[in-house]
């Protein structure tokens, strides 16, 4: 199947990507770069991969695994500005290869 179909784009974000920590804990991001995807809003607990902690997430986004600059550009802790103009943080990336089946490839960002 490929990706997702453009018709199935219908919001726009930004996604403002952690680059890192400075030496006074202060977070460092990039800067922010806009994306075609598809928003859902939905409430659910989520334990996050990397550290087993559970948390609640309210929104997931829907986007090709081109968006922005890919998968890295949605690293946890990036921070995604949504229609509504709520900046939420994202929580967790799901990136949905099908490595060629008739699956549509896509990334899930998982936010707060």
């Amino acid at each position: 199947m490929g990706t997702l179909p453009a018709m199935a784009l219908v919001h726009t974000c930004t996604v403002e990507t952690l680059e890192g920590v400075t030496g006074r804990s202060s977070q460092v991001f990039g800067a922010a770069v806009s994306f075609k995807c598809f928003v859902e809003s939905r409430t659910r607990r989520v334990r996050s991969q990397q550290t087993g902690n559970e948390t609640t997430s309210s929104t997931t986004v829907y986007a090709r695994r081109d968006a922005a600059h890919g998968p890295a550009s949605f690293a946890v802790g990036s921070r995604v500005t949504l229609p509504s103009g709520r900046v939420a943080e994202v929580i967790e990336l799901a990136d949905r290869d099908g490595g060629g089946l008739a699956t549509p490839d896509h990334l899930e960002i998982i936010l707060t």
